[in-house]
């Protein structure tokens, strides 16, 4: 049987679910069935779940509680809370552990921050300490506001960002999501100021080494680090798929960029999760809206994508979708179902809806290692 664990929105979010749930199906490629086996932790609007690299011990960002929860797997199909949650920032959407389990990093929506949490060895959060908000706000802003500034937001240990486009007005941060790479630095989307970030970790905090900056409105969400190295950066608003590439002196640029799907409707589309085949052949990105899974295939040494297929995802408002054993699961945040579909192996689209399940308000799948 393969299980995964389930993030989902609860009455707080506008939504049904009432903490993190169990998902239950058939194993192996032949897989037929999924069946929703209820809540196995509460918890307000789980609506991101990251596993700990060694440990059975899963991270649920708290979306609107501004928070994220270490819980413990206490039973075969058990999570029980590690602690209090720790406060990070507004809307923490996204949450990402380092690969030695030293760390993990949450990505918050509401203000742009980007917080480093420490790791113990048992899997527990390092408390960070309770004045340091505080002294970051200070830092920042001081006691006086400047009308005529450019518009920042606190990141990180005291870094302020500032809107490359100097655009300001409705112009927010919004940080979105993290991935550590094999070098030990963390790159961050900002979807607000149209920013891929890279940090390095200092002490137990983060220092901004450099930025890419993407063109105006295209709303940097999620990233998929591919085997070859690059990075695959998906946009909300201009439905399209940036790829960058470290050079020699170790910064990143942007080396290709195309659209998620030759039909795809700016505006009425908003592409949400980037996810890969297990052999980095294929990336798929789902788009709310037209509710569709748009395939793109992988060429040249991963610089280059290349739309190939578009299908019916399923569900409605399609939040979150993941490959597993060859087929390709699909969370309908608005539907409160989540699709189970077949995909050709050869050309990497979907083949058509195997099964369908009903779930409270889904956000986000992890496999139950």
């Amino acid at each position: 049987m393969t299980r995964f664990w389930l993030g989902g929105y609860g009455p707080g979010m506008d939504g049904s679910a009432d903490g993190i749930g169990l998902l239950a199906g058939d194993a192996g490629r032949e897989a037929t069935t999924l069946a929703y086996r209820g809540v196995v932790a509460e918890a307000p609007s789980p609506s991101w779940l990251a596993q700990h690299p060694t440990l059975d011990v899963v991270y649920a960002a708290l979306e609107g509680d501004s928070a994220v929860q270490a819980l413990v797997r206490t039973g075969d199909g058990a999570l029980s809370p590690m602690g209090a949650p720790a406060a990070v920032g507004q809307y923490v959407c996204h949450v990402a552990v380092a690969a030695d389990g030293s760390a993990l990093v949450a990505s918050c929506y509401g203000d742009g921050r980007v917080v480093r949490l420490g790791l113990d060895a048992d899997g527990w959060i390092v408390p960070a300490r309770p004045d340091a908000a505080a002294e970051l706000r200070a830092a920042l802003f001081g006691d006086d506001t400047d009308p005529d500034a450019p518009a920042v937001t606190p990141l990180g240990d005291g870094v302020a960002a500032v809107d490359p486009y100097g655009v300001g007005g409705d112009r927010v941060s919004h940080a979105h999501a993290a991935v550590f790479l094999p070098d030990g630095r963390i790159a961050t989307t900002d979807l607000g100021f149209d920013l891929v970030r890279f940090w390095r970790q200092v002490g137990s905090g983060l220092v901004l080494d450099h930025e890419v900056v993407l063109p105006l409105g295209t709303g940097p969400r999620h990233m998929v680090l591919h085997p070859s190295g690059h990075l695959h950066v998906v946009t909300e608003y201009s439905c399209e798929v940036f790829t960058l590439a470290e050079a020699s002196d170790r910064t990143w640029s942007v080396v290709s960029s195309t659209l998620s799907s030759p039909i795809a409707q700016v505006g009425t589309d908003f592409p949400a999760e980037l996810a890969r085949s297990r052999d980095g052949h294929f990336l798929y990105t789902a788009l709310r809206g037209s509710n569709t899974i748009a395939v793109l295939r992988v060429r040249g040494g991963g610089e280059a994508l290349e739309p190939v297929a578009l299908a019916d995802a399923g569900v409605d408002w399609p939040r979150h979708h993941l490959v597993h054993e060859g087929k390709l699961l699909v969370a309908g945040q608005r539907s409160d179902t989540i699709t189970l579909l077949d995909l050709d192996e050869r050309t990497g689209a979907p083949l058509g809806i195997r099964h369908e399940a009903q779930v409270p308000t889904p956000t986000h799948f992890l496999p139950v290692r």
